[in-house]
C-alpha cells in the first residue's frame, strides 16, 4: 500500500444508545470534532434490535430501536464500529444489528454469523487511504456468546486468571507470606491460541491496508492487567499501528510501545443507561485523536468527555478536569509514557 498519504482518525469508547428517543441528541455537541476527522470509529455497545418478547438487561444485550440507532450513527458520521463486547449478545440480535449497519453503510468488525465473519476486519477508505479495524473481546458470556465455525457470536481472546501465594516481595505493600490471611497475587494472561489467531489476522490485514487499528474490549475497573498488556504488545508486534481499549467505563492510562500508542481504556462515550436500565453514573471518558502519515502515527492526543442529564456527550478541557488529568499523567508515566496538556487535550509523546 502507499504509505505517504495522510489520514486523521477519531476513536471513541463505549457507545450505548439504549433509551435514546431523539437521534440528534447524543452527539450533537461533539459533531464538529467528528466532522473534522477523516474517519470515526466507536465501540458499539448495543444491538440495533427490538426483541420480540420481554428480556433481562442484567445478562442480555442492550437493545435499541434499529431506526433510531441507524439515524444516530449515520447522522454522526461514524464510519465503522466494533461489535465484540459483552452486550452484543444473542444470535438474532447480532444478526439483526449487523443487517441494520449494512443497510446504512457502517462498516463493522468483531461479530458475525460465523467465526470467520466475526474475525473479519472493517475497512474504510478515504481519499485513497485504507484503514482497517479488528476487534476482539475478552469480556463475554460463557453461554454460547463466542462465535464458532458454524455458529454466530463475537470474536474473542480468552483470558485466564490464577491466584498465587506471594512468595516474593513483588510490591512494597505486600507483607511476607508468613502472615495468615495474606491475599493472593492475581495473575492474568491471554490464551496463546487465541492470541496467535489475532496476530495472524492483524498481519494479514496489514498487507491490504495502509494503517491498522486493533480494538479490544477488556479490563476490570481501573486496573491494567497483565493480559491486556500482553494482547496490546502482540497486536503491535504483528503490525497494528495503534491499540484502543474499552470496557471498564473508566479513563485508563496510555502506553507507547515501539513508538505506537496503546490507549488502555477510553471509557464511556455515550452511555446513559446501564445494566438493569439504570442511569449510568457520573463518568469521564476519553476520545482519541490520531494523525497518520508516512506509514505511522505521527500525532496522538486525548480529549476528555462527560455526559450530561440531557443524554449529550460533552467535551471537557483537560485543564478543567484536574483530578482526572493528573491521574492519567501519573498512571501513564508508570508505563514510561509522557502526557502533557496541549490546548484542551492531553498530547501523547510518541518518542522519548
Amino acid at each position: 500500500m502507499t504509505l505517504s498519504r495522510t489520514l486523521s482518525l477519531v476513536v471513541t469508547g463505549d457507545v450505548n444508545l439504549m433509551n435514546v428517543d431523539d437521534a440528534a441528541v447524543p452527539f450533537r455537541r461533539v459533531q464538529p470534532a467528528f466532522a473534522a476527522a477523516d474517519v470515526v470509529f466507536s465501540n458499539l455497545e448495543c444491538c440495533l434490535y427490538t426483541p420480540p418478547a420481554a428480556h433481562s438487561v442484567d445478562n442480555e444485550g442492550f437493545y435499541v430501536d434499529a431506526a433510531v440507532g441507524q439515524a444516530v450513527l449515520r447522522d454522526a458520521g461514524i464510519a465503522a464500529v466494533g461489535l465484540a463486547n459483552n452486550v452484543n449478545y444473542g444470535a438474532d440480535a447480532i444478526g439483526a444489528s449487523i443487517a441494520a449497519l449494512d443497510a446504512i453503510g457502517v462498516a463493522h468488525t468483531g461479530a458475525g454469523a460465523t467465526l470467520t465473519a466475526a474475525r473479519a476486519p472493517a475497512i474504510v477508505e478515504r481519499n485513497g487511504v485504507r484503514i482497517g479495524f479488528l476487534q476482539r473481546t475478552s469480556v463475554y458470556w460463557p453461554t454460547h456468546h463466542e462465535a464458532r465455525a458454524d455458529a454466530p457470536g463475537v470474536a474473542v481472546i480468552r483470558g485466564h486468571t490464577a491466584y498465587q501465594v506471594p512468595a516474593h516481595k513483588e510490591r512494597p505493600e505486600i507483607p511476607p507470606m508468613n502472615r495468615p490471611g495474606i491475599p493472593p497475587v492475581i495473575i492474568t494472561w491471554a490464551d496463546r491460541r487465541y492470541l496467535d489467531a489475532f496476530a495472524a489476522d492483524i498481519a494479514a490485514l496489514r498487507r491490504d491496508v495502509d494503517y491498522v487499528v486493533a480494538s479490544c474490549h477488556w479490563g476490570l475497573w481501573q486496573d491494567v492487567l497483565d493480559y491486556m498488556t500482553g494482547i496490546a504488545h502482540a497486536a503491535i508486534d504483528a503490525g497494528a499501528d495503534v491499540v484502543v481499549g474499552h470496557g471498564p467505563h473508566y479513563a485508563l492510562p496510555v502506553e507507547v510501545y515501539r513508538g505506537k500508542p496503546v490507549f488502555y481504556g477510553l471509557g464511556s462515550f455515550s452511555f446513559h443507561s446501564g445494566h438493569g436500565g439504570r442511569k449510568h453514573g457520573d463518568w469521564v471518558g476519553e476520545m482519541a485523536h490520531l494523525a497518520f502519515a508516512d506509514g505511522r502515527v505521527v500525532d496522538a492526543s486525548l480529549e476528555l468527555v462527560r455526559h450530561n442529564d440531557a443524554n449529550e456527550t460533552v467535551l471537557c478541557a483537560a485543564a478543567r478536569e484536574a483530578a482526572v488529568t493528573d491521574d492519567l499523567i501519573a498512571r501513564s508515566r508508570a508505563f514510561g509514557t509522557t502526557l502533557t496538556v496541549r490546548d484542551e487535550r492531553l498530547a501523547v509523546a510518541l518518542s522519548t
